[in-house]
């Protein structure tokens, strides 16, 4: 009975710095994993203040940020979602996963009965970030 519980206590001790490296080697590779997908994004340029022009800041859009990592904002009206993903990535270095487009159409207000007038229309993007991404839109 000795003999077996010593046999028990040896194997243990051998499994233990196997057990070790195997931890050290995974956890290694975690590392190794989220350095390479720490991506670094080239410096804006020009062209990306002209494609995305402005955060869209409303009550359902904050919503949204919050929630469930999408970001609204004005964009150019003859930009496709390539340009809109390039530049936001420069723009606010932060992954992008999805790209939604929309045509806001211009609005009638009025001022009173007597005064009409027109809000402009715009195009606008939801971006849908990848996980682990953030963008502070109230930067100063």
């Amino acid at each position: 009975m000795a003999e077996e519980i010593k046999k028990a206590a040896a194997e243990e001790a051998a499994e233990k710095p196997a057990k070790k490296k195997a931890a050290k080697k995974s956890v290694k590779k975690e590392e190794a994993a989220e350095e390479t997908s720490k991506k670094t994004f080239a410096a804006p340029n020009a062209h990306d203040y002209e494609v995305i022009l402005e955060p869209v800041i409303t009550e359902k859009s904050m919503a949204l940020l919050q929630n469930a990592g999408k970001v609204t904002v004005k964009v150019n009206s003859k930009a496709n979602k390539s340009e809109i993903k390039d530049s936001f990535q420069r723009l606010y270095k932060a992954e992008v996963k999805d790209i939604k487009v929309a045509n806001q159409k211009p609005k009638e207000k009025s001022r009173g009965s007597r005064y009409k007038g027109r809000v402009g229309g715009y195009k606008k993007a939801v971006v849908t970030l990848k996980e682990g991404n953030a963008v502070d839109l109230f930067k100063e």
